[in-house]
């Protein structure tokens, strides 16, 4: 199980923005502005995100990395189209539009964008085949 993922940005106020959006069908938005002043130097200031009292994803300002894959766990096939819709809306390049991916297994339901630094993020719902 993954406890947070850290992710760099190369412009905090546009992913800020970003994610706001394309998370809001998740329930989740920014909740904590991390100062990193007395954390290791790596650490640096993070702009938290989740719901609750549960910061599960984090942005950072620093050189951005190809290659990483994020996904997000969706509780329905509706909550997929609805964070998909609202990551294209919010300036996400589409990477594979909502729909079953029978290939990965049985009852697999997924949209995939690009955000903002080209970040490849998959929002997903595993129901039943």
């Amino acid at each position: 199980m993954i406890d947070h993922v850290f992710l760099n940005v190369s412009d905090m106020d546009r992913s800020v923005e970003f994610y706001n959006q394309a998370l809001k069908p998740f329930g989740m938005s920014k909740l904590i502005d991390y100062d990193g002043s007395t954390a290791p130097e790596w650490v640096g200031d993070l702009k938290g995100f989740g719901a609750g009292m549960a910061f599960t994803f984090w942005l950072r300002e620093g050189a951005t990395t190809a290659g990483t894959h994020v996904g997000f766990s969706a509780s329905s096939k509706e909550v997929v189209d609805a964070a998909y819709a609202a990551a294209i809306a919010a300036g996400a390049t589409d990477n594979g539009a909502p729909g079953d991916r029978p290939y990965f297994a049985p009852g697999y339901y997924a949209a995939n964008v690009l955000d903002p630094d080209g970040y490849s993020l998959e929002f997903t719902h595993h129901g039943q085949p």
